[in-house]
């Protein structure tokens, strides 16, 4: 549903661009075979029916007849001279990193003027506006002898011109008007400062791109593509209304589908400038009160939303399709591809972790399916989320799992066996799954928990899936997606999602600590550890007051043991249930405390304890390795804790993941 944000004072003189990569899937492939350039060229989907479909056709193509609709064999009929390059292929299905890996080459590059959000795996919003008011007030337009040749060939809407010469020497006049306005002075500095980027995508990328230029994100998205290859377009203030007017308003974002057509067979909305016609308050009668302003907003050229600084995606995603008799049909084809997908999403999560440093909190698996009886073909299979656990055994393991929760809704009987090769009247014809709410790790000795990663326990059983996973109504696409949201954006704990965790034995109250208040002293004494067997060992406490101690993060603990009710949940073969008794699996229950911890300048730590979250990890899966790679100033501390907690018999796991990379902060997977 559109949201209506609205402007801010300052949005008028808001500089924004819309950059987009010409045929960029094209271009890949031809720097890396020269020969290609200036050939009629196609890139084809991996796939075996009909030479596979076509996702990107070069500009040389199109003027042959070739367009993006058609498969290889049918763009071979039209134009026998082309040359169709295939995706590369990885685990049977399209392997897109080349392309991925090419675009955040040109984002770096764009990123060096302003604000920047990546929008797609070719598509950049920028916010320019502080860099041209440097321009303006440093070296104005008027006051150039000359300005280069990208920046000429701008198309200016409302600028009108005979032929192509006369329109660069209009775009010129026009951009180095000193009578304009400071709203245009401050557009045709962007426009300069766009050309520049695109000649230096040009010349250290071997891309071209076309540009939009505005005073909004909506007005340079809708005018970016408007004259590719490899331009420009900038709109003024005064050129809106007369653009909008005869806009198709099923060419506007989020008008293409269901509310575009109610517009048209309701309200004989065929334009954008048609919308004028109807009062803002006509518009939210109809459409209710934040679509109603949306669309009285969009029908003046006003858009209130901000470039979201963001050059990495908000979340990583595999999927492949299965159309027509090529549909999964049982669960051993099912779990094969799930496998297939959940090793490329490990791969892709464990880039993003030790490149970038952030982790990825929430699995999610989305599915199409059908049923061969048609009386509920309208029902969609549910899309299924859990904590996510890294390594890949772990994600194929909860994947197939939140995938049998979803089938068995889908199908509408709980006690329905999924397992098995037989087919009992389904079949899946996309599958795909998801690493969403991605966050950065906070560097610093005070956020030593985060690496840590929460180890919930796999929704095995028939009862846990159902209960522990849950419906996600987001939309991911199957390659990545890239939200409005920040990619540090801090997540809140959903107190929902039960602990299935194995809890400590009673502790022993004897074992308190106390917390160091910023004068140093004493503050009342915290909750005791929990401990292993009798009392917990003593830890050093004569820190120097410069830093705070580790141990304070580990001071509240949930000691109850399952209910009866609780240990008689229904396990999968092979599972076994929680036993208070048993600490062969120990498994703490760490801290419930706000994400963000605000660190005083005594070393202390400020936690916001109205805002809390649990924190799981097992004892037992702990590499004792990774302490040789903890700041110097707790590695003794964290040793004595970790020894405290070991328990008689417990077997040490080995080190099964490679030092020198953060990923092995994780425990090891289990052999499945």
């Amino acid at each position: 549903m559109p949201v209506a944000r609205p402007e801010s004072s300052d949005s008028r003189t808001r500089i924004i661009a819309h950059v987009d990569l010409d045929c960029f899937y094209v271009q890949v492939e031809q720097r890396k075979q020269p020969e290609l350039r200036g050939l009629p060229t196609a890139v084809v989907q991996y796939n075996e029916w009909k030479g596979g479909a076509l996702i990107a056709v070069s500009y040389e193509a199109r003027k042959l007849g070739v367009s993006r609709h058609m498969r290889g064999d049918d763009a071979k009929e039209v134009c026998p001279q082309i040359h169709l390059v295939q995706v590369p292929v990885a685990r049977g299905k399209a392997d897109l990193n080349i392309y991925r890996n090419a675009g955040s080459e040109v984002v770096s590059i764009l990123a060096r003027k302003g604000r920047c959000e990546r929008a797609s795996i070719d598509e950049v919003y920028l916010d320019l506006t502080d860099s041209a008011e440097a321009m303006l007030r440093e070296t104005p337009p008027e006051s150039l002898e000359s300005i280069n040749e990208e920046a000429r060939k701008s198309h200016i809407l409302g600028l009108k011109s005979e032929d192509a010469n006369d329109a660069q020497e209009n775009a010129s006049k026009w951009l180095r008007r000193s009578d304009a306005n400071h709203q245009d002075k401050l557009l045709a500095c962007g426009a300069l400062i766009v050309a520049e980027l695109r000649m230096e995508v040009l010349k250290e990328a071997q891309f071209t791109c076309s540009a939009g230029v505005a005073h909004n994100k909506m007005l340079a998205k809708l005018v970016s593509g408007m004259n590719k290859p490899a331009q420009q377009t900038v709109v003024p203030s005064s050129s809106v209304k007369r653009f909008l007017e005869s806009l198709p308003i099923k060419k506007m974002k989020q008008l293409g589908g269901k509310l575009g057509t109610s517009l048209q067979t309701d309200l004989g909305v065929n334009t954008v400038g048609d919308l004028l016609r109807f009062s803002e308050e006509k518009l939210q009668e109809r459409f209710g009160i934040n679509t109603g302003t949306w669309l009285w907003n969009i029908a003046r050229g006003i858009n209130g939303e901000e470039v979201q600084g963001r050059l990495l995606p908000k979340s990583h995603g595999a999927g492949k399709s299965f159309p027509g008799p090529r549909a999964l049909k049982t669960i051993a084809s099912v779990q094969h591809w799930l496998n297939q997908l959940c090793d490329e999403l490990n791969e892709r999560i464990c880039f993003d972790l030790d490149q970038n440093k952030r982790i990825a909190h929430t699995l999610t698996v989305y599915a199409s399916a059908y049923k061969s009886c048609d009386s509920e073909s309208y029902k969609k299979f549910p899309s299924k989320s859990c904590p996510l656990r890294y390594g890949t055994a772990k994600i194929q393991e909860d994947a197939f799992n939140l995938f049998q929760a979803g089938l068995r809704e889908y199908i509408g009987s709980p006690g329905v066996k999924t397992l098995g090769h037989h087919h009992n009247g389904w079949g899946i014809t996309s599958l795909s799954v998801s690493a969403s709410k991605i966050v950065a790790i906070p560097s610093g000795t005070g956020s030593i928990t985060k690496y840590f990663h929460e180890q919930y326990a796999s929704p095995s059983s028939k009862e846990t899936q159902d209960t522990f996973v849950k419906k996600d109504h987001a939309i991911i696409t199957a390659s990545e997606s890239y939200s409005e949201l920040e990619p540090t954006d801090q997540l809140q704990p959903d107190n929902n999602v039960p602990c299935v965790g194995i809890p400590w034995k009673e502790q022993d109250s004897s074992c308190s600590s106390t917390v160091q208040t910023k004068d140093g002293s004493g503050k009342g004494a915290s909750p005791p550890l929990p401990s292993g067997s009798g009392c917990c060992s003593p830890v050093n406490q004569t820190a120097s007051a410069s830093r705070g101690t580790i141990l304070k993060f580990l001071k509240s603990y949930n000691l109850s043991c399952p209910t009866p009710n609780q240990q008689n949940v229904e396990m999968v073969k092979g599972s076994q249930p929680p036993s208070c008794s048993s600490l062969e699996e120990n498994q703490a229950l760490l801290p419930r405390r706000n994400l963000a911890e605000i660190r005083s300048n005594d070393g202390s730590y400020n936690l916001d304890q109205n805002a809390q979250r649990a924190w799981n990890y097992k004892i037992d899966e702990i590499d004792h390795s990774i302490v040789d790679e903890l700041p110097s100033e707790i590695q003794d501390e964290i040793r004595v804790w970790l020894q405290a907690r070991q328990q008689p018999g417990m077997v040490k796991r080995p080190s099964i993941i490679k030092r020198g990379s953060i990923a092995h902060y994780f425990s090891p997977a289990r052999n499945t």
